[in-house]
């Protein structure tokens, strides 16, 4: 599973420094899939949908703080915790019932995300 950022979320800003993957934004900004990883040019997610790493996506939440799930790995192969959780503040880090991954699943995303 991924994390995501509630809207309880004050914006403090303290989890977005923690996160290995750069998957954390703040509320409005743009993000892409090559900010802070190894990803570069054109991926494929081997269902034959391909992006260019380097285009701007649409941001996610225009209110708080957003965890972009194709990008989070809960810091597994990092951390023993999630970072973001770990810092938050008021709690607003939890786990995102919509994203559920394994363990494997989220080592291979690090990967992938790391050109490991």
């Amino acid at each position: 599973m991924a994390i995501k950022i509630t809207d309880e979320c004050i914006n403090c800003g303290a989890c977005e420094p923690e996160c290995p993957n750069n998957a954390i934004y703040d509320a409005g900004v743009t993000w892409k899939f090559s900010d802070g990883t190894a990803l570069d040019g054109v991926i494929d997610f081997g269902d034959g949908v391909t992006l260019d790493a380097n285009e701007s996506q649409e941001a996610i939440s225009n209110e708080v703080y957003y965890i972009v799930s194709d990008k989070c790995t809960e810091c597994v192969g990092f951390h023993d915790e999630p970072q973001c959780a770990a810092v938050c503040p008021v709690d607003c880090c939890v786990d995102d019932e919509d994203v559920r991954e394994s363990k494997d699943e989220l080592l291979a995303k690090k990967s992938w995300l790391h050109a490991e």
